[in-house]
């Protein structure tokens, strides 16, 4: 039998076997995938695991691999199939030559897994990364303390329609889920999804001022995925409710109001933003000092 505190390393990582759980301790090398590093360590409760296998891999290696059950672990909830293999934080791959200990490791689980549960989890089981969080975008920047979402707008990225909405804040109880679409692919992003469904949200990520979009070094996999899995583990924790019992919105910064107004009147000058528009976002502006 496998016994409390056993330890199986591979490439990059190091599973910890525990009587309820499989602890994995990932390394924070060079080489190691950004992700990885980013998530330092993850304990994987036996309840959240629906199958192992043993697989070979590239190069002379065997792939062990722990499948969550769906709706078990946040984060790979948010990324929704889009990891490459080599982020799949669920998989260990080791020398061949270890093929014969990782099949001992593989059986060990199974034969645990057997009298447990499988299939979908009605909760979260997998703890989310810590809050508070924060990545940069190509048109803003994302941060997370727990309770609400902030996307504060770049000069440089933001369309006009984002501008003319103003930096937004969302209380987790007014959100639904997340969208995460990779960086890694045509058109990345992450988007809020709203409970009011009287909100009609734009399809075009760069036009909602529920999303932001990812660009070439903006909202990179190690930092705006645990950033989506940490909000949708608080969505689904929290429930619907008034936001209004978060109290009033802090004041602002004089001066970043003061250059908001500026860069608001050059949008003006550029006939991007009407004369209705300008007065009636620079007196929002204004109310917040």
């Amino acid at each position: 039998m496998a016994r409390m505190g056993d330890v199986l390393a591979g490439f990059h990582a190091a599973w910890e076997f525990e009587s309820d759980s499989v602890l994995i301790r990932f390394e924070r090398g060079i080489r190691t995938p950004k992700l990885f590093q980013a998530l330092g360590e993850r304990r994987i409760p036996l309840d959240a695991i629906a199958a192992v296998t043993l697989t070979p891999g590239k190069r002379g290696t065997v792939v062990l691999r722990a499948e969550p059950r769906p709706g078990a672990d946040p984060l790979m909830e948010a990324a929704s199939g889009q990891l490459k293999d080599v982020c799949d934080p669920y998989r260990l791959v080791l020398p061949a030559e270890r093929e014969t200990l990782a099949e001992y490791y593989a059986d060990e689980l199974r034969a645990m897994l057997a009298s447990k549960d499988t299939g979908p989890a009605e909760r979260y089981l997998v703890e989310p990364p810590e809050t508070p969080l924060q990545f940069k975008a190509y048109d803003g920047k994302a941060s997370f303390d727990g309770k609400s979402v902030h996307f504060r707008w770049f000069w440089t990225g933001a369309s006009s329609a984002k501008w003319k909405a103003g930096d937004q804040s969302f209380a987790v109880s007014d959100l639904c889920g997340v969208e995460w679409r990779s960086p890694e692919v045509f058109e990345g992003h992450l988007r809020l999804l709203r409970r009011d469904t009287g909100v009609s949200q734009p399809a075009q990520a760069d036009q909602d001022p529920a999303a932001v979009i990812f660009g070439l070094g903006y909202g990179p996999v190690h930092e705006s995925l645990p950033f989506a899995a940490a909000v949708l583990a608080a969505v689904r924790g929290a429930g619907p409710g008034p936001s209004k019992s978060e109290g009033a919105a802090p004041r602002r910064d004089p001066a970043d109001i003061a250059d908001r107004i500026r860069h608001l009147g050059e949008l003006h000058e550029a006939g991007l933003v009407t004369d209705e528009e300008f007065s009636v976002k620079k007196a929002e502006l204004l109310a917040e000092l």
